[in-house]
């Protein structure tokens, strides 16, 4: 089962689930971009193209492949408290409240939208829903054609 047909159109499926934040210049070679954004630092592999994303402003979606043995519906924190936390080189863990469901992907926004995608089926959960999670690595970065970058 593949999660996109191809980067352009997941990256379109997604645009308006896009982090807004802060791209910083490549490694020469590397193929991780450094996108700073809901006050974490991320690294992502570039799906967009080797250096596509020009440093500055930028809006990128954010896509992590979920582990299953770490993910699971919550209640609603009291203070409805989002968490994020950086695992390893690029993975993340965290707590959040989906916004949008698909067959194999939420959206759950955890100090910025993050889109999660399984290859398996995901546990149920609705738009409003808070999920714990954890993510493999790497993360992907879509570029969205519409950011600030011209």
């Amino acid at each position: 089962m593949t999660l996109e047909s191809s980067d352009t159109e997941f990256a379109s499926r997604y645009a308006a689930w896009a982090a807004v934040g802060q791209v910083y210049p490549q490694r020469e070679g590397s193929p991780l971009m450094e996108f700073s954004a809901g006050g974490r630092v991320l690294y992502l592999f570039d799906r967009s193209g080797p250096y596509a994303v020009r440093p500055g402003p930028a809006r990128l979606v954010v896509h992590g492949i979920l582990d299953l043995t770490a993910t699971e519906p919550k209640p609603q924190p009291e203070d409805a408290r989002e968490e994020l936390t950086v695992i390893g080189i690029s993975g993340l863990e965290g707590v959040g409240e989906v916004l949008d469901v698909s067959r194999r992907s939420w959206v759950v926004r955890a100090r910025l939208p993050l889109v999660l995608s399984s290859f398996t089926p995901l546990p149920e959960v609705r738009p409003g829903d808070w999920v714990a999670f954890r993510t493999l690595p790497l993360l992907h970065g879509f570029a969205v054609e519409d950011g600030f970058q011209t």
